[in-house]
């Protein structure tokens, strides 16, 4: 088991390196996004408009933070159950997306894609969010301001604390 520091930034580049059970602390730019977002962002793709953010390269929360409180940066928050966005997530990682955060298994489809683009499924701690919260320092509304908490948000980590569940290998530790 090894342990990153990484910015999201590589981790398109870094997939390769890491293994099923290594400890990545993750800086930079992420987004959150869950079941409803990801359904308008896959009404986009299919009518060829314009994305709110660019998967490419791309890293995904499944995510949906609670109001901001006084003097934060964000409220609580914490990974939603992956599978949720499993319909949508081969279709995301073909369209370059680099990684997931999340927690709990994925489906033999999202893991034949994630192995397919090179990508990664990190698991971040469940039932912690207000922990978590501490290493978010930024959070702005970009995209379907109507879905509340669900609304797709540009978040900036400072070294959040993630497991490599899925590797590009194939490798996992929820088997």
């Amino acid at each position: 088991m090894a342990e990153y520091r990484a910015d999201s930034a590589e981790l398109k580049a870094l997939a390769a390196k890491l293994k099923a059970g290594d400890r990545v602390l993750l800086s930079g730019t992420v987004y959150t996004a869950r079941d409803a977002a990801h359904k308008r962002i896959t009404e986009l793709i299919a009518k060829g408009e314009a994305l709110p953010l660019d998967l490419n390269g791309a890293c995904i929360y499944y995510a949906g933070p609670t109001p901001t409180p006084p003097g934060l940066a964000i409220g609580s928050c914490g990974p939603t159950t992956s599978s949720r966005m499993d319909p949508y997530a081969p279709l995301f990682l073909d369209k370059g997306l680099a990684a997931m955060v999340g927690k709990g298994p994925r489906n033999k489809e999202v893991v034949d894609a994630i192995i397919r683009n090179k990508a990664v499924y990190l698991c971040a701690i469940g039932g912690a969010g207000a922990l978590a919260a501490k290493c978010i320092t930024e959070c702005e509304v970009i995209a379907f301001e109507d879905l509340g908490c669900e609304s797709v948000k540009r978040l900036k980590f400072n070294d959040f604390p993630l497991i490599v569940a899925i590797d590009c290998e194939g490798g996992s530790i929820l088997k």
